[in-house]
C-alpha cells in the first residue's frame, strides 16, 4: 500500500511564499516519477509540476513557470513544491501524485498518468 502525505499548506497573502512537502511510503521512491496537481473550487484538477526519478527532468505548467520549483530528496522519500510570488489564483487544494506505471509516452502532465494520490493540502492566497 502506497501512502502519500502532503503538508505545508496554509493561508498567505499575495506575493508570499509557501513550501509544500509530500512524504511517500510503501514502495520504492527513488524509481518513481512524482507530480503536483491542484484543484480549485468548481474547477477540474490541473497539472502543476512533475519531476523525474533522479530529479534531472522537471516540467511545469505555464501558469506557475518561474514562480514554483519542484524538487525531491530520495533519501527522505519526499518531494517538494516551493511556491513563490503566490497569487490569489493559486488558491486550491494541492495534491502530490506518484507514477508507478510508466509507458514510453509518459509525459507527466496528465492526472491519468499517476497511480497514487495524497489527500491534499489547502493553499489559500488572499489579495
Amino acid at each position: 500500500q502506497v501512502q502519500l502525505v502532503e503538508s505545508g499548506g496554509g493561508l498567505v497573502q499575495a506575493g508570499d511564499s509557501l513550501r509544500l512537502s509530500c512524504a511517500a511510503s510503501g514502495r520504492p521512491f527513488r524509481t518513481t516519477p512524482m507530480g503536483w496537481f491542484r484543484q480549485a473550487p468548481g474547477k477540474e484538477r490541473e497539472f502543476v509540476a512533475a519531476i523525474s526519478q533522479s530529479g534531472g527532468w522537471k516540467r511545469y505548467a505555464d501558469s506557475v513557470k518561474g514562480r514554483f520549483t519542484i524538487s525531491r530528496d530520495n533519501a527522505k522519500s519526499s518531494v517538494y513544491l516551493q511556491m513563490n510570488s503566490l497569487k490569489p489564483e493559486d488558491t486550491a487544494v494541492y495534491y502530490c501524485a506518484a507514477a508507478f506505471t510508466i509507458g514510453s509516452s509518459w509525459s507527466g502532465g496528465s492526472s491519468t498518468e499517476y497511480d497514487y494520490w495524497g489527500q491534499g493540502t489547502q493553499v489559500t492566497v488572499s489579495s
